[in-house]
């Protein structure tokens, strides 16, 4: 599976993508809003950057919690219902009595949910693509993230000013309900790629397996800790300038839709796997030019070119998947989103304080440096060989046969039970 038309051929992958793009819609217009509300409030650069990305560390605990219903929950229902429960959570944030507590206590719990519908989301991509077309179908998702960012974060620019952030807000919640329609009405029925029920314990003995690789350790902390630094420096964009942070943004989401359509249609794996060294690089070191405060032409500039290295992204999760065993496709996937956005809200936090301290100038720089550190760093342990995936994945698999526990040690509500099937083979959204 090599081209768009062959992709848009399988019905169900339309209308995943189209629910997915209507979330990041939804998303990205809520917490330009939420940033714009809380900045407006309180005049803290660091309380506007967490409201934007410091919820995504509540991603810990539902990668703690929640990610083994992953593979074992129908994904049409789960994807529904978790759109209109961030719906109904959007609009409570919108209210006039909402104050910056009660903002954030909803953002944490919404973070939480949003570990599980990663795992959902794209556990269900590599049973409804075949394995060789996951690469171009997960880069047309990620194509899809960086379209509807520019979109909303032009509108949602234009609708704090029209309708002010409470009513960007509600604006925000109807798109997740189209969504949730979008999902409900465009998805076939479909049973869980594992048996049984979730499980807590089961949850915690996945992670660990997961993580026991070394080679797959790298592989996480390269898609997590690079990606969630910079985001950091994306976090500062309203403090450091206010009147023009939706145009910071949208330039972002225009340099990731260029790189990640060049990554997943017009670049051959041999060389995906020679530029990814260098696009993680250039996720970052376009940042350092803040230093001098740019002009605004400039600082644009210096975003578009460098989220152009998101790319990056979709190269180490494509080596993810050739790690994991099929049964375990939808849990790793989620944690790889959950470690990733709590990294970001990590970054948030961090270049929020530097921030306070300095200036936000100064503290994109350092979150910038921070990354090109980490970057190389971790390029050693990378370079593994093809051998070493099959290997991984082989390990991985014998010690799930070991380790899988009986439907009786699950809580929660019953599931459905069903095979995996289709074939085998990543804020959503994710950058």
């Amino acid at each position: 599976m090599r081209t768009y038309t062959e992709l848009f051929r399988v019905s169900e992958f339309t209308s995943l993508f189209a629910a997915s793009s209507a979330r990041t819609a939804a998303s990205t217009v809520t917490s330009l809003a939420l940033g714009t509300l809380v900045y407006s409030a309180t005049g803290s650069p660091l309380l506007s950057a967490l409201v934007m990305f410091g919820p995504s560390l509540a991603q810990l605990a539902g990668a703690s919690l929640l990610l083994s219903a992953a593979d074992r929950i129908p994904p049409r229902a789960a994807l529904t219902w978790l759109s209109l429960l961030f719906a109904l959570g959007t609009c409570a944030q919108a209210l006039p009595g909402s104050g910056v507590a009660a903002i954030f206590a909803v953002d944490i719990v919404l973070g939480v949910l949003s570990s599980l519908g990663g795992g959902v989301q794209y556990g269900l991509l590599t049973e409804i693509l075949p394995a060789d077309g996951y690469m171009l179908g997960r880069s047309v998702v990620n194509m899809s993230v960086g379209l509807m960012q520019i979109v909303g974060y032009a509108a949602g620019g234009i609708l704090v000013n029209v309708l002010s952030a409470r009513g960007t807000l509600l604006a925000g919640a109807a798109l997740y309900v189209v969504s949730g329609c979008l999902a409900l009405f465009g998805l076939p029925r479909r049973t869980p790629r594992v048996a049984g029920r979730p499980s807590v314990a089961q949850t915690w003995r996945n992670n660990r397996l997961l993580l026991a690789s070394v080679p797959r350790r790298y592989v996480y902390l390269a898609l997590c800790v690079p990606n969630g630094l910079v985001v950091g420096c994306e976090s500062l964009f309203v403090a450091y300038s206010p009147r023009h942070a939706g145009v910071l943004f949208a330039c972002t989401a225009v340099g990731m839709l260029a790189g990640d359509t060049l990554a997943g249609r017009f670049v051959s794996p041999g060389w995906r796997d020679r530029l990814g060294p260098w696009m993680r690089l250039l996720l970052a070191c376009p940042y350092l030019v803040f230093i001098v405060h740019p002009a605004l032409t400039v600082a644009c500039v210096a975003c578009a070119i460098a989220s152009v290295g998101y790319s990056a992204t979709l190269m180490l999760q494509q080596r993810l998947m050739a790690l994991t065993p099929d049964e375990l496709s939808g849990h790793a996937l989620g944690l790889h989103l959950s470690g990733m956005l709590a990294m970001q809200g990590v970054g948030a936090a961090l270049a929020g304080m530097i921030a306070e301290w300095t200036s936000p100038a100064i503290g994109m720089t350092v979150m910038a440096a921070t990354s090109v550190a980490v970057t190389l760093a971790l390029a050693p342990g990378l370079r593994s060989r093809a051998a070493a995936a099959e290997n991984t994945a082989r390990d991985t698999a014998a010690g799930l046969s070991c380790l899988r526990w009986p439907a009786s040690s699950s809580w929660g509500t019953r599931w459905s039970r069903g095979r995996r099937h289709g074939p085998a083979l990543n804020t959503e959204g994710a950058r």
